[in-house]
């Protein structure tokens, strides 16, 4: 199904968006009941949950959300129990011996944390090759690839995709611009692939050096913001330059394509929009926190928090693609501030707003300088019944222990940008 010469990847990009939903949604049973038998962590999280059931986005967003913090935490518990030794925190469904699940794992990796990731059998295990092709990539063409390949998958997340389009790979890593110049000038690769910042650098140490990089005519990057004026950049030094959002758990979530308007879905993945500190889905075109599932039965995440921050774009995408779009990485959706020497937390704020029913979307201002903190809580509300910001200020003080004045305001009047806590003090 390769579109070596093509387009597209394969046709799964442009079939009709119902018969993908639909496609979705009759995986997701068989996904759910596959983490709670092959994963002992969601064995523990999913207790009680008929998978059967979940046969629609609204079932599946009954489900808990999973942040990084709890996986970390629960690789850290489980690393340090002799009599579990699972270096995965049970969310793993693949190892090797002497761990619970014994085969399937081809490589190990290690992200910052420590969070420890499996990489499985399959020839494109992160499904990168979409967002490569999308990028301009065909057999034939020699990437340079400057990702990492010590410790971090995101090297090998590269080099797999490129393959699978056909493509050979120079594995530069970071750093070594000297060495990693000379091999432009003498390999002459087609494209780069690694973070938008190394390639600037390379370029503009090329030149300074005179070193001819004319070769690079394309680039597909990540791990960076990518802004248009840095797109711009390499527009005018003649490289086409493209930008995906994976990451090391669960590979490609979305890519840029020729359109340039947002970044389109991966088929693997169901991909949900929530309000930041809560398991709650938000309309589309509202700003939240992205939430995947992914069909990997390696590595069975379900509802797994990714804590960015991005938005669902209405109509598909120019290209003829198909699936849904969103706007492409906002920020991040940990948005913790400690106060008077006490973390306030964006969870903490949606569950004082959820004791109320007639409050709307909130936002908690921290203001002031240090030791001089004060905090507002902005609610939108249509329905100001008498005494609600007094509640509201009460609710918020048994929630976190802090003082906070509430305004309220009307619906619409906060920014959509996501941002549950704002922290505006100065720090100087």
């Amino acid at each position: 199904m390769s579109g070596i010469g093509g387009t597209y990847y394969d046709a799964l990009e442009t079939r009709p968006a119902a018969e993908r939903e639909a496609a979705l949604l009759a995986a997701l049973p068989g996904a759910v009941a596959h983490a709670q038998s092959r994963s002992d962590a969601f064995a523990e999280l999913l207790r009680g949950v008929d998978a059967g059931s979940i046969t629609s986005r609204e079932r599946l967003a009954t489900l808990p959300v999973v942040r990084k913090g709890e996986l970390l935490a629960r690789q850290q518990r489980d690393r340090a129990d002799p009599n579990k030794h699972d270096p995965f925190g049970g969310f793993s469904a693949i190892g090797w011996r002497g761990l619970a699940r014994p085969t399937g794992a081809k490589r190990v990796f290690q992200s910052p944390g420590p969070i420890y990731e499996p990489e499985g059998e399959a020839s494109d295990y992160w499904r990168m090759a979409r967002a490569i092709h999308a990028a301009g990539f065909r057999a034939g063409d020699l990437v340079h690839c400057s990702f990492s390949y010590h410790l971090t998958p995101a090297g090998s997340m590269m080099e797999s995709g490129a393959h699978a389009c056909g493509c050979t790979v120079f594995a530069g890593g970071i750093g070594n611009t000297e060495l990693q110049l000379q091999a432009v000038a003498e390999l002459k690769p087609h494209g780069y692939i690694g973070t938008p910042s190394f390639l600037r650098i390379l370029l503009e140490k090329a030149a300074d050096s005179g070193v001819a990089t004319g070769s690079i005519t394309k680039a597909m990057l990540g791990g960076e913001a990518f802004p248009p004026s840095l797109r711009d950049w390499f527009t005018a030094r003649g490289i086409a330059a493209y930008q995906s959002y994976a990451t090391a758990d669960l590979g490609l979530i979305a890519y840029e394509t020729t359109a340039r308007e947002g970044l389109v879905i991966d088929e693997g993945v169901i991909v949900e929009i929530v309000r930041p500190g809560t398991s709650d889905p938000v309309p589309d075109g509202e700003v939240g926190e992205i939430v995947v599932t992914t069909l990997n039965r390696d590595y069975p995440l379900v509802r797994f928090g990714t804590g960015d921050l991005s938005a669902v774009l209405p109509g598909p995408c120019p290209t003829g693609r198909t699936n849904v779009r969103i706007r492409g990485w906002l920020g991040r959706a940990d948005q913790t501030a400690k106060v008077r020497g006490m973390f306030v937390h964006p969870s903490q704020v949606a569950e004082a707003l959820r004791r109320h029913p007639e409050a709307g979307r909130g936002r908690l201002i921290v203001e002031g300088e240090m030791a001089n903190d004060r905090m507002t809580l902005k609610v939108e509300s249509a329905e100001a019944r008498e005494g609600l910001a007094a509640r509201l200020a009460d609710t918020i003080r048994e929630v976190t222990k802090l003082r906070c004045e509430v305004q309220l305001v009307p619906p619409g009047s906060l920014p959509n940008d996501g941002k549950v806590i704002e922290d505006a003090r100065k720090y100087e």
